[in-house]
């Protein structure tokens, strides 16, 4: 039985596969932390679709997706802040129009040269078991910049996030914060999309970070919690998805989902009896 347990071990892709799957859902974990926090959750969605058009331009032109979802998901990420800060139209409707309008640009590629198709439906969906080296790598400096990042800036980030106006006046300057959070949104959904697919990662970025928000008031042990959530949640749904036969990209998502459940029932008793503990006094 044991020996069965680590049977996928034996082969490099599912091993290649569970490593950056691991480190992709800690990274998302500790992101989706910013986020929740922040209200950012539609921007995560909205940037991996909009990835998506510049996925599918490389994949046309026969170039590393790398480059032109990069860039493209960078361009989205200034366009829909600038259109923002503008005021004229809100910043929900900012990344509605930016983020369709690319992502019905990767379809209209779609249809129009079939050949692409194939690596597409991967940036779509995800190709975990697909994974080379190089990607292993590109998630993994993502990853610890993120967390230098993260943890150097710790106090910039805290006030910026919970009080952009006293920030401000403490000479903090919140856009430059806010640029930066949107950096790193933009690297993780570039190199991680080809692990969960632009259409589930948005789930990666907010269910974990949302668990992990239930089970603590604390920023800081939140920077912690939500970041193991994802990283477990992947290894263990990883593993699940080779035994159960099932697409490992929603098996790790409906793992995060069914952790959510339970936190969210623990978290609603937990409440329940400290208001029924109230009412005795």
């Amino acid at each position: 039985l044991i020996g069965g347990v680590f049977t996928p071990f034996n082969y490099q892709f599912f091993t290649n596969g569970i490593i950056v799957a691991t480190i992709a859902g800690g990274l998302c974990g500790l992101l989706g932390v910013f986020v929740v926090l922040r209200g950012m959750s539609y921007i995560g969605h909205g940037l991996s679709h909009a990835v998506f058009g510049g996925a599918a331009a490389s994949a046309v032109m026969g170039l590393n997706y790398f480059v032109g979802a990069g860039i493209w998901g960078v361009t989205s990420g200034i366009i829909i802040g600038r259109i923002a800060r503008r005021r004229l139209i809100g910043a929900d409707a900012a990344i509605g129009v930016v983020t369709t309008a690319s992502f019905a640009l990767g379809l209209a590629l779609l249809n129009r040269y079939g050949q692409a198709k194939k690596s597409i439906e991967a940036v779509l969906f995800g190709s975990v078991l697909g994974v080379e080296t190089v990607d292993i790598i590109a998630v993994s400096v993502v990853a610890i910049l993120t967390a230098v990042l993260v943890f150097g800036l710790y106090r910039h980030l805290l006030f910026a996030t919970f009080d952009p106006e006293v920030a401000q006046v403490s000479g903090i300057k919140v856009s430059w914060v806010e640029a930066l959070l949107m950096g790193m949104l933009s690297l993780t959904i570039l190199v991680t999309m080809r692990v969960i697919g632009t259409l589930l990662i948005s789930a990666l970025l907010v269910i974990p970070a949302a668990s992990a928000r239930m089970t603590t008031n604390s920023f800081a042990r939140m920077l912690w919690i939500s970041p193991i959530i994802g990283a477990s949640t992947c290894f263990v749904g990883m593993n699940l998805s080779y035994f159960l036969d099932t697409s490992a990209s929603a098996t790790i998502i409906l793992l995060d989902a069914l952790v959510f459940v339970v936190v969210y029932a623990i978290a609603g008793t937990r409440n329940r009896m400290k208001m029924a503990s109230l009412g005795h006094i």
